[in-house]
């Protein structure tokens, strides 16, 4: 199998994982707001999550001179560290299909910095311990710091870009009494006449509203805060379930039965995220949340609107993770929570993709600028507080 041994190539991994890590949400927010359901975006990029995970094991789990390789250790006697990975696979899984319902409530930048935040805070706590402090604790925690007052920043963007599109609503009553001819005359008088909506202007939101699959108007984003810190919870404990899972520090093992490589862990890993979320979404076909329409299976196997950004939303968010594990084992999965400054990308497609903040205040782009700024500081303390796994 492959193993990355040097520092810089743990570094590498690092930041190819964050490129991945935060485009993939913005695919899954990109198909939830041209109305596919999310039930049947999650269910395909489950499939090629999975593969990704299949991919990364039979190739770079097979070359290459360290033993054992991926096949042999199939069949050893380690089910105790193939359970902590397992875990960690359940609690991912469940914390994306949780975001994705948060993405439509609070927006995509505002629910990933919460739910990354909450990982770093706890989860590079954990790791740090259980990897024996190799990562330097001066230069780590601080990191760490960085996070907490992003997070600081990112609720106040959330309250700030709340309150500048209840102001651009203002003219309308609600989404329901308004009729075509009131959205008609104003964009008329926006001088937009039956033209698309610009973004960041209260026809777009409206429009918005009425093409999403995710109904937001008139619920409560405290449902969408509560959703997002629920995913938050669960993304803080797989990384340390996969620590466990490869490095075996509370001895579980018999003596002399290799550790899990990464590769084989991670195997294991998405085949539980996999039949967790095939579980769920199924259920969510025919017993849809959040005032969803009910859906089926065969539904899902004839929507074939948007299943290609689906299917690549789930290889992004495959081979991230792997990146994001090959990178921890060598330097450190504390340090390797670097990776979850993924807002950094992701408010970037925020923008770009859905007009996110499109003429909001002032203070709104203060707020925004001060946290991406909080972000771009944690990454860089926290990757160099890397240290060299023996």
């Amino acid at each position: 199998m492959y193993m990355i041994e040097s520092k810089g190539g743990a570094i590498a991994c690092m930041l190819l994982a964050l490129l991945f890590l935060g485009t993939w949400p913005a695919i899954m927010t990109l198909t939830e707001r041209r109305g596919r359901l999310p039930q049947h975006t999650y269910l395909d990029y489950t499939i090629t999550n999975l593969l990704a995970a299949v991919i990364i094991a039979f190739t770079l789990g097979q070359i290459g001179p360290s033993r054992p390789n991926f096949i042999t250790q199939l069949s050893q006697d380690n089910w105790q560290s193939v359970m902590f990975a397992m875990a960690g696979g359940i609690v991912l899984s469940l914390g994306n299909l949780a975001t994705q319902y948060a993405w439509a409530f609070v927006g995509l930048s505002v629910t990933e910095v919460v739910t990354s935040s909450i990982t770093v805070v706890i989860g590079t706590t954990l790791n740090y311990f259980l990897d024996d402090r190799i990562n330097r604790a001066e230069i780590l925690f601080p990191g760490a710091a960085c996070f907490l007052i992003a997070v600081c920043f990112g609720s106040a963007v959330h309250k700030s870009n709340a309150a500048d599109n209840k102001s651009k609503l203002q003219n309308f009553n609600s989404l329901e009494t308004t009729s075509s001819f009131q959205i008609e005359t104003n964009h008329a008088n926006s001088g937009l006449g039956k033209e698309k909506a610009k973004e960041g202007t209260a026809a777009f939101l409206i429009e918005l509203e009425k093409q999403r699959a995710i109904k937001v108007f008139g619920k409560s984003t405290i449902i969408g805060l509560a959703i997002t810190f629920f995913a938050g919870i669960c993304f803080s404990m797989f990384s340390p379930a996969f620590n466990l899972a490869t490095n075996d520090q509370w001895h579980t093992l018999k003596h002399g039965v290799p550790k899990l490589s990464v590769y084989t862990a991670f195997f294991y890993f998405s085949i539980s995220a996999f039949v967790i979320a095939l579980i769920l979404n199924i259920r969510f076909l025919y017993w849809p949340v959040l005032g969803l329409p009910r859906s089926s299976f065969k539904a899902y196997l004839n929507d074939w609107n948007g299943r290609g950004w689906s299917f690549l939303a789930g290889f992004l968010c495959g081979f991230g993770n792997g990146l994001q594990f090959m990178g921890g084992q060598a330097a450190g999965y504390a340090a390797a929570d670097a990776v979850q400054a993924l807002p950094l990308v992701s408010t970037f497609w925020g923008i770009l993709l859905f007009g996110e903040y499109r003429r909001s205040s002032r203070r709104t782009y203060v707020l925004l600028i001060s946290m991406l700024f909080m972000f771009i500081v944690a990454v860089a303390v926290l990757m160099a507080s890397s240290g060299h796994r023996i």
